[in-house]
C-alpha cells in the first residue's frame, strides 16, 4: 500500500526544504500545499494540525506527524519507514 504524504510549506522555508529533501531522499511521492500567504489556508492547516501554525506541517495518511523535527525524530528512530 502507498501512502498518502502531505505537507504544507511556504516556498522559502528552510525547514520545509528539509522536510522535503528527507522525503525526496526516501523517494516518496507526496502533495505539497504551498500556502505562502494564505491565511485560510493556513487556518485550514492549523485546524488539522491540532492548532499549530508553524511551518512545515506533515501528514501521513491523514495523521498528523508534525514539523520537520517530528520527522527526523520519527526517521532517527527508525518509525518513519513503517509509516511510508
Amino acid at each position: 500500500m502507498v501512502s498518502k504524504v502531505e505537507i504544507y510549506t511556504w516556498s522559502r522555508c528552510p525547514f520545509c526544504i528539509q522536510a522535503k529533501a528527507l522525503l525526496d531522499h526516501k523517494g516518496v511521492e507526496y502533495a505539497e500545499y504551498t500556502i505562502d500567504g494564505d491565511e485560510a489556508a493556513r487556518s485550514k492547516m492549523a485546524h488539522r494540525a491540532n492548532g499549530r501554525r508553524s511551518l512545515p506541517q506533515i501528514f501521513i495518511n491523514s495523521q498528523h506527524i508534525g514539523g520537520c523535527d517530528d520527522l527526523y525524530a520519527l526517521d532517527a528512530q527508525n518509525q518513519l519507514d513503517p509509516l511510508l
